[in-house]
């Protein structure tokens, strides 16, 4: 190499240490309340990417849960999510110690998802079930709204199966465009079981999002427990920290 091209070598080198960190660094904060109002807690969400032919592509997001009523603003409860293998199927690694509870999700083959599921008293429940090309596992929904979004902005649905991993199956919904007038958002859509039955015992998930894909706003049933027997049903309203330097969406 001639002493030209090891100069250029080395300045493009260089250019790319001294790229900025939040290059493929997405953050947001959401903030969650009860029905009636109540400050319930504080998601940190701070996903690491990169930026693959100008669309962002997650690879590792942390989530932290802070109770907002607590002067410690110590953590209650931590997720990992690994978006390596699937961005609609990550690995999944759940713990709320106040509850002794914790969840993880694995897939050991391609066409399968194993999850240990250690319930609050201690007792551990572990599943194991055959996946499908249009399985959606936990925060792989927001990934499944950025790739289907100009169907749902044309006011298409989509169709796709959802892991229920406490019950260690998982059942048919839709996912489609909404109207909810006590949410204000640039879009919003919803997630609902498919079955009539199901309809009637779950209610909607419902998802508001900005122009330029990313989520501001959750309401439904959280991965969040609230006692021994149920989870935290909450609206969360969500704030961007940082964008990534590429799009979210296609």
């Amino acid at each position: 190499m001639t002493r030209t091209g090891t100069t250029v070598a080395a300045a493009i080198v260089l250019a790319a240490l001294a790229a900025p960190a939040s290059a493929g660094l997405f953050e947001f904060t959401g903030q969650a309340e009860s029905s009636t109002g109540e400050a319930l807690y504080e998601e940190r969400h701070r996903i690491e990417g990169s930026c693959k032919a100008g669309v962002f592509q997650p690879l590792e997001h942390r989530v932290v849960y802070i109770r907002r009523a607590e002067s410690n603003r110590h953590p209650f409860a931590e997720k990992r999510l690994d978006y390596r293998s699937s961005l609609l199927r990550p690995v999944v690694k759940y713990q709320q110690p106040d509850f002794k509870e914790s969840l993880e999700i694995t897939y050991p083959a391609s066409d399968s998802a194993a999850i240990v599921w250690q319930q609050p008293g201690g007792e551990i429940k572990q599943s194991n079930l055959g996946g499908s090309n249009d399985l959606v596992v936990d925060a792989g929904f927001d990934n499944l709204v950025r790739q289907n979004w100009h169907k749902l902005t044309t006011g298409e649905s989509v169709k796709f199966r959802f892991l229920a991993p406490t019950r260690g199956t998982d059942y048919a919904f839709i996912l489609e465009p909404a109207q909810n007038l006590s949410i204000e958002v640039d879009h919003l859509v919803q997630i609902r079981p498919e079955s009539l039955v199901l309809k009637f015992l779950v209610d909607p998930i419902v998802l508001g999002y900005n122009n330029k894909g990313a989520l501001t706003a959750y309401s439904g049933l959280t991965n969040v427990r609230e006692n021994a027997d149920q989870n935290h049903t909450a609206t969360i309203h969500y704030e961007v920290n940082n964008y990534p330097e590429c799009d979210l969406i296609p």
